[in-house]
């Protein structure tokens, strides 16, 4: 591989020149306004897979954004197959003003690219085609590849699910790989093996059918504000434990092995807190901060309001109050049955006082991967040789709802080979991505091609 590594190198400017280009298109999948952004971005990608030498490169509109399939080269039997997936689409950019440079016009500072997607996840998904292009200077691929690119991950939406269970036969592989994870910190490569599952819901109290004056009629009706605030206060208890009846009964401890390898990762938890600006954190007792992030489920409130917040006062009993409430779920927990039966509780503490209203969304499952199977390690050695350290496995307190996808409908082995680190600052302002581990992962896909098809 070192001449193919070397050849990596040489072609580094022009690598970084054609992630720019991609970087600079807007495709920020939520917000209508951006609709044909991300309509550009999607036929951008594809005439760009088109140069690197994919004969099968298809654009598949939707009800939403458009997907991407492509297929390298007819199928050769005598090869293994595998299925790379990424996402196009990108958060929004907000808050603006905290940004040092346009989040859409790519700049480097301090070995870093700084532009809204550079790491989450257009540069980690433009790491495999490079890679691709690479490995074609020295005559065939050594496997077949096959590519599934969405532009709604950052949005929500599920028009891939249908399309990976219609399709199941055309996305036939022997592995999916996904960059769109990141590293325990910015020097230890990382293979993650589990992720959390997610519900989420809106809980609306609906009190007086209008707003009312505080003055005329405050202490003689309830107020949905406080209501709300007294049902969240409820879900959890002092100990940090969730109080919904039965949300802990499939949970999969973990085992002594286990907690050692979390004990013995190199996590400075003062500089963790510090990092967010806190002296000190929280949660369920018993348990480490990486126990409570990555193998404990959790239950937050990611927004709530009602009432007046403009300038000055308004003295008023509003007449709703709305909460968002996600949680994240963890081996073997259903999200269909956490999210059932956290509803039940809610309604169960609504006085009588107050109305409720319940939304909530299609969740997504738990993943727990096979560390042993032959995907993971050629994922391990290629880490090992492009970036010269042993990588240590992790698990995310995030959620990837589509792994659930893959792992349902092609039943095959999927590797998390995430090149982010925690200070990329995804979905916030100052979005990067370390341009070490962009040349470093065009090198350690290259590799895991290389592996895997002798594996």
């Amino acid at each position: 591989m070192d001449e193919n590594f070397r050849t990596i190198d040489k072609f580094k400017d022009k690598y970084l020149s054609e992630l720019f280009e991609f970087l600079m298109i807007p495709s920020i999948s939520s917000d209508p306004i951006h609709k044909s952004d991300v309509e550009k971005c999607a036929k951008w990608l594809a005439k760009h897979i088109e140069t690197i030498g994919f004969k099968d490169t298809r654009i598949i509109q939707t009800e939403g954004h458009p997907i991407i399939f492509a297929n390298f080269d007819k199928i050769d039997t005598n090869k293994k197959t595998f299925l790379i997936y990424g996402h196009y689409d990108v958060q929004p950019v907000d808050p603006l003003d905290e940004w040092r440079s346009p989040p859409f016009e790519p700049e480097i500072r301090n070995g870093k690219i700084f532009a809204r997607g550079s790491s989450d996840d257009k540069g980690q998904l433009f790491v495999h085609l490079k890679a691709i292009e690479s490995l074609r200077q020295f005559g065939e691929l050594p496997v077949n590849a096959k590519l599934i690119i969405e532009g709604e991950e950052e949005a929500a939406m599920n028009n891939l699910d249908g399309f990976i269970k219609s399709n199941s036969e055309l996305l036939q592989c022997d592995a999916v790989l996904i960059s769109d994870t990141e590293w325990f910190s910015d020097d230890l490569p990382s293979i993650c093996y589990s992720l959390r599952g997610i519900g989420f819901m809106e809980v609306t109290v609906y009190g007086p059918n209008r707003d009312l004056h505080s003055g005329s009629f405050g202490g003689a009706v309830d107020n949905p504000v406080i209501v709300l605030s007294q049902i969240i206060a409820r879900l959890k208890d002092n100990y940090g434990r969730i109080t919904v009846p039965g949300f802990y009964d499939d949970v999969v401890e973990l085992d002594e092995i286990e907690r050692s390898v979390f004990s013995s990762l190199p996590l400075d938890e003062e500089k963790f807190f510090s990092d967010i600006g806190l002296k000190i954190g929280n949660g369920e007792i018993g348990f480490s901060v990486l126990e409570r992030i990555w193998a404990r489920p959790s239950l937050d409130v990611n927004g709530i309001y009602g009432g007046y917040t403009g300038e000055g006062s308004k003295t008023i009993i509003p007449s709703k109050a709305t909460a968002k409430i996600s949680i994240r779920l963890v081996p073997n927990q259903n999200a269909k049955d956490i999210i059932n039966k956290t509803v039940n509780f809610i309604k169960n503490l609504v006085p009588p006082t107050v109305n409720i209203d319940i939304k909530f969304y299609e969740g997504a499952n738990p993943i727990l991967i096979n560390r042993n199977s032959s995907a993971i390690q050629a994922a391990i050695s290629a880490f090992k040789n492009s970036f010269s350290k042993e990588p240590v496995f992790i698990r995310e307190g995030g959620s990837i709802p589509i792994v659930e996808q893959f792992v349902d409908y092609l039943k095959k082995p999927v590797v998390l080979l995430g090149l982010g680190l925690p200070n990329d600052n995804i979905h916030s302002p100052n979005e990067n991505f370390d341009i070490n581990n962009f040349i470093g992962g065009i090198k350690a896909s290259a590799y895991f091609m290389k592996e895997f098809s002798r594996s």
